[in-house]
């Protein structure tokens, strides 16, 4: 079984070189960050699209109506944690096509603005940074690359890589995350993943990874007492409002 495979820094269209600091290096934290609804917002813009996308295949190449396409792919989301797990199982659609067709963003540069003040976060933060996002890597890349992160990141690994024995295993995938850090070949404790859903966040504890919520985006206008809280409790070590604030509290995680 292969290691889900790290595209590093020139994988990642705009990046460039970035000189390590040679004595604290070797003990600095690994950030593993998800990308939609916890670098930018994707609710607004970006999520509707890619739901009605996903309907729209769904009810293309199962020939049902759309109602029923809508709701088989929220229930296959739920189930398998991807839409696309639920249509290869059930359907033996082709991973590639799917998510090809529904990923389409030629107006990416309208609907995500360059973002001064993560790019700025992300330079400040201490350690590696290394994207970790279930979408697919034409599309992550593009994000990354009208962010303008590009360049304070050491890698990319896309749900194309989360595969082995044959099978997809996209996040919140226990085995995955794990063959992760081997691959990064760290101990586990010093990676930290960053996210907005709490189910993926579960799985770092299992893994004995680190976690930090970030709560900003997707959990905007909830009253507060139902917003997920950090702690033992929540199965969460940290939470912030906003990525940008990582740098400011990264000391709490240190190790």
């Amino acid at each position: 079984m292969s290691a889900p495979r790290l595209a590093r820094r020139g994988s990642v269209p705009g990046a460039a070189p970035r000189s390590r600091p040679a004595p604290a290096a070797g003990r600095q934290p690994v950030w593993l960050l998800d990308l939609d609804n916890t670098l930018h917002d994707a609710r607004a813009h970006v999520f509707p699209r890619i739901d009605r996308a996903m309907t729209d295949y769904v009810a293309r190449h199962l020939s049902i109506p759309t109602e029923q396409a809508s709701a088989l792919r929220v229930h296959y989301w739920n189930r398998y944690g991807a839409t696309m797990l639920g249509l290869i199982r059930h359907h033996g659609i082709d991973p590639h096509h799917f998510l090809r067709e529904t990923h389409p963003f030629p107006d990416l540069h309208a609907i995500v603005s360059r973002d001064h003040g993560l790019r700025d976060a992300l330079r400040r933060l201490p350690g590696r940074k290394v994207v970790v996002t279930n979408a697919p890597g034409v599309y992550a890349r593009a994000v990354l690359r009208r962010l303008g992160v590009a360049a304070q990141l050491d890698g990319v690994i896309t749900i194309e890589s989360m595969r082995f024995g044959g099978r997809y295993f996209p996040k919140p995938s226990r085995s995955m995350l794990a063959r992760i850090v081997a691959q990064l070949r760290v101990p586990a404790a010093r990676c930290i993943l960053v996210e907005d859903t709490p189910a993926n966040l579960a799985s770092a504890r299992a893994c004995r990874v680190r976690s930090v919520l970030v709560t900003g985006l997707t959990w905007r206008g909830r009253a507060p007492e139902d917003r997920p809280r950090a702690g033992p409790g929540r199965r969460i070590d940290l939470q912030v409002q906003s990525t940008w604030h990582l740098p400011r509290v990264a000391h709490r995680l240190a190790r």
